[in-house]
């Protein structure tokens, strides 16, 4: 093991680096990659060259044409490899230059360029739930073996060897994601042992789901390393335990300004409107964590309210103070996609007209 371990210590030549080509899989969560050499250090995207893989290997691709093109999006530092090593985020193409079905990012970018969205320079923060299981019982990290731990109630921030589980892991993941640039503004043991959190933003929409899934990337890279599993299950538990959200906090320009709250309460009203179509978009499993207990709404009711964690929105008690700012949206699973979500947001409460 020690030999391995002088071997990824390495430094590469100053002129070398390995870009990882990182995408998303044909489950439309499951992260892919894989590296290669670049001659010369690009930091910029449109300058990186494409590539390709065997869609049919991941359920992307059927028949004969199985080829899908990378185009990449987003650059990040690598924290495993370090030197001039990049993480090359990117979508997913055929060749006819059609974006893939499980490409969401190429719809999202359409809407946050949008004239009217880039005027009012939407704002997110993301806050990650997911769950640490043991790779050989797929049970939650420091539960006993068959069996469960004490109820809720000492674990949300809690310290303590009979309380938190796999703080190290965590905190090597956030290292590693302001390592790589990425805008993570913390981290904390959630409600349910052996489930955490992090949080991504206030970035501008396209940004915060880079990010987000970049992120996701690095923890199972963390996880992979510990032999940990991660699951973004939205009830990875059955019965009196919290499922797993990803809240989406969210602001533009006309709710940031003085007096912003009425169109807070504007865009809130449009949300409700559209409450089953983002139901719908919000994650799976979601139906099984949105119950109205464990500080969520009923999944078929909508509801709104300040410094309320039992409501679809929250919005929080100095955004009602100062009259402006931002709102929590409650509803979205663990296992959503960004670009989705944030898309879905921003078009329903800036481009729809009920």
């Amino acid at each position: 093991m020690s030999r391995v371990t002088d071997f990824i210590n390495l430094s590469l030549n100053s002129s070398t680096i390995v870009a990882e080509y990182i995408w998303i899989g044909g489950s439309g969560l499951d992260l892919r990659s894989k590296a290669r050499t670049l001659s010369t250090p690009i930091d910029d995207p449109q300058k990186l060259p494409k590539w390709n893989y065997d869609g049919s290997s991941t359920g992307q691709a059927h028949g004969n044409e199985t080829e899908v093109i990378l185009y990449p999006q987003a650059v990040f530092k690598d924290p495993f490899r370090r030197d001039n090593s990049i993480l090359v985020l990117c979508d997913a193409y055929n060749s006819f230059e059609d974006p893939i079905y499980t490409n969401k990012r190429f719809n999202a970018a359409k809407i946050f360029g949008h004239p009217d969205v880039v005027r009012e320079a939407p704002w997110f923060g993301i806050e990650q739930e997911y769950t640490l299981l043991q790779k050989d019982t797929k049970w939650p990290l420091g539960w006993p073996q068959g069996g469960f731990p004490s109820p809720q109630g000492p674990y949300y921030c809690g310290v303590g060897a009979e309380k938190a589980f796999g703080r190290d892991i965590v905190d090597a993941h956030y290292k590693a994601c302001l390592y790589a640039g990425i805008t993570i503004g913390g981290v904390n043991a959630e409600v349910m042992p052996g489930q955490w959190e992090f949080q991504v933003g206030p970035s501008p929409g396209l940004t915060a789901a880079d990010e987000l899934w970049v992120a996701r990337y690095i923890l199972e890279r963390v996880a992979e390393i510990a032999g940990v599993i991660v699951s973004f299950s939205s009830k990875p538990v059955p019965g009196d335990w919290n499922g797993a959200g990803a809240h989406t906090n969210y602001s533009t320009k006309s709710m940031r300004k003085e007096g912003g709250y009425e169109a807070i309460e504007k865009a809130i009203k449009k949300l409700e409107l559209r409450h089953k179509e983002h139901i719908a978009s919000y994650g799976e499993g979601n139906e099984d964590r949105l119950t109205g207990n464990h500080e969520t709404a009923d999944i078929n009711t909508f509801s709104w309210g300040v410094a309320t964690r039992g409501a679809s929105i929250r919005v929080g008690r100095e955004t009602a103070k100062e009259r402006k700012g931002y709102f929590e949206d409650r509803r979205p699973g663990s296992n959503m996609d960004p670009y989705v979500v944030t898309s879905m947001i921003a078009e329903t409460t800036i481009l729809w007209k009920p």
